[in-house]
This record gives structure tokens, sequence and C-alpha cells, in this order.
């Protein structure tokens, strides 16, 4: 399993979000650099965003979540084209996992297990 994992609910359904592209980016000096990027499954989730193998550096982090392309699927006007949630890891090699809960007007998150 990937060191960083997702999943993503439409809490105005009580359905998971399928096929929304997600970006992972690591913050540098010159800006943001892409690391990889996914599509969530069936289940809203995405666990293969990185190999098993790749552990990330302690850091900011960036993942970018398209909402636009799934609210217009789902027929609805969404007010945010894309969430984008921020976050810092350590240098452990711990797991993270950052889940959305989303609706067409507002999101939350926070680190899930």
């Amino acid at each position: 399993m990937s060191q960083i994992t997702s999943h993503v609910l439409d809490t105005t359904r009580g359905q998971p979000v399928e096929n929304l592209a997600i970006s992972l980016f690591e913050q540098t000096q010159q800006g943001w650099r892409e690391l990889a990027t996914g599509v969530t499954n069936a289940d809203g989730r995405i666990s293969d965003l990185l190999t098993a193998k790749h552990v990330l550096s302690a850091g900011v982090y960036r993942m970018h979540f398209a909402t636009q392309a799934y609210f217009i699927s789902q027929k609805v006007t969404g007010f945010y084209p894309y969430v984008d949630i921020v976050f810092e890891i350590d240098a452990s090699g711990a797991h993270y996992h950052i889940p959305l809960l989303l609706t067409a007007f507002g999101y939350s998150t926070y680190r899930g297990s």
C-alpha cells in the first residue's frame, strides 16, 4: 500500500466519489513538484498513489482533488472546482490517510488511519 492514501465521500449523496482525479505534490524551494497522480476507485479510495517502496522525506505536501469534473458528472453546480489539502509529514515513514468529505458547497478533511 502507498504511504499516502485517500478516501473521498460525497456526504450529500452518502456515496463514495468514483473516478475523482487526485495529484500529490511536494513543496520544494522552487515551488510545487508533482509526484504522482491517480483516480479513486468505485469505493472512493485510492491506495496506490505511490508504490509501496516509495517513502517520502519529511516535508510539506499537497493533495489536489479535481472536484469540478465530479460535480459536472452529477449534474450539480459545485462551488469548489478543486480542493487542495496541504499537510506536513515527518521522517518516520508512517502511513498518512487523507480523507475528503465533499458536498457542492463545503468540504472537510482530517488525518485518518
